[in-house]
């Protein structure tokens, strides 16, 4: 059961449409668009930035992170993420967004604002390693 209103949720992917339109992939033009929502209510937007000397762009799920994170915010409770087929975020933001919210959840919908997903990100990523792994070292 998802722990955002259906209205949030509307919002948040509408975001992430918006922030898609923004993206810069002129290689694999797979346009990508983010909408994270921070625990005390601000939406970060993000789109991928590609860069012709690969791997050196970056996801829009981790440009929602780093700007969120630029600006003091580091707990979030949702992600809106936006592809034209649905596609879900790779391993890297996977592990980005349980470096400061294990338990987000996550909306996967397509441009056309269709939601195909809404999971708890532990389901996306089962078993991970994060910072409490490291406590105890």
């Amino acid at each position: 059961m998802s722990p955002i209103s259906d209205a949030l949720r509307t919002q948040l992917v509408e975001q992430a449409i918006a922030a898609r339109l923004q993206a810069y992939a002129p290689y694999s033009r797979y346009l990508v668009g983010a909408a994270l929502l921070a625990e005390g209510g601000q939406v970060f937007t993000g789109c991928n930035v590609e860069n012709a000397a690969s791997p050196a762009g970056i996801c829009a799920e981790r440009t929602a992170v780093v700007k969120a994170v630029s600006e003091g915010v580091h707990t979030f409770q949702a992600i809106a993420v936006v592809t034209g087929d649905g596609g879900t975020p790779c391993g890297i933001c996977r592990q980005t967004l349980n470096e400061f919210s294990p338990d987000i959840w996550v909306i996967i919908a397509r441009a056309d604002g269709e939601i195909l997903y809404e999971l708890p990100l532990t389901d996306l990523l089962p078993r991970s390693f994060g910072p409490a792994n490291l406590r105890d070292v």
